[in-house]
């Protein structure tokens, strides 16, 4: 009779549950391709060729979120989406921070200058006689009130207007002034940014006297002198 040895029961029972256990690891699926992913990454190429950093704030940009959210973290672009997330996320802060930085800019063009008395739109009155020499008190007034708001006004340095106020203005025909001669004269540069920063200055003209600003006026009141020395036509004086 063949007898059963409890050892050799053990044995057999230690490789039946090897195998047991080996068995769903040998049959596991390999990590998959994600096809949200395949589609995020297409449209976001698209939209960022069409627009590009402004693709950061278009509404489109939540939808391919939507796509890279729903990656399976075991695919094998979960490491690609995970960049591209990264990407889109580091694109909208740069983003709202260029448009803080253009609403400050806007902001600060949008003050009110300090001017002379007489306002915009009306010619400055000059008086006959020459005026006295400035003290230096009133020479350091001056140079405030013309780069009070960031935008130029009287006492403003002539050579300011040339380099600095983000190069947006530029000399102009002179000027006969009434009881004070050839005067030159400096006026807003027609360009985009220069209209928006300077919004307030676009029609008027600053007249430079020993230096700086004297003055600023309306164009339509002031009478440009022609560049061969002629007499000028009919129009309205800048002294009146």
């Amino acid at each position: 009779m063949r007898t059963y040895s409890p050892r050799v029961g053990r044995t057999f029972a230690a490789l039946l549950t090897a195998l047991l256990l080996a068995a769903p690891a040998g049959c596991r699926k390999p990590a998959q391709p994600s096809e949200a992913y395949v589609e995020a990454q297409t449209r976001f190429g698209k939209l960022y060729a069409a627009k590009g950093d402004d693709a950061f704030v278009d509404p489109e940009l939540s939808a391919i979120e939507g796509l890279l959210a729903q990656v399976p973290t075991n695919s094998l672009d979960a490491p690609a989406a995970n960049e591209l997330r990264a990407r889109i996320e580091d694109g909208k802060q740069q983003a709202r921070s260029r448009q803080r930085a253009l609403e400050e800019v806007r902001s600060k063009a949008s003050e009110p200058a300090r001017m002379p008395a007489e306002g915009y739109g009306s010619a400055p009155s000059f008086p006959s006689s020459r005026p006295t020499e400035p003290t230096a008190e009133a020479d350091d007034a001056g140079t405030d009130a013309g780069t009070a708001g960031g935008a130029p006004g009287v006492g403003t340095p002539a050579k300011e207007l040339a380099s600095g106020f983000s190069g947006c203005f530029k000399q102009g025909e002179s000027l006969q002034v009434e009881g004070r001669g050839l005067r030159d004269r400096w006026e807003l540069s027609d360009s985009k940014a220069c209209r928006e920063q300077f919004a307030a200055l676009q029609d008027q003209v600053l007249i430079i006297e020993e230096g700086k600003v004297l003055g600023l006026a309306s164009k339509k009141s002031l009478q440009a002198i022609p560049t061969d020395g002629g007499t000028p036509g009919p129009a309205a004086d800048a002294g009146r």
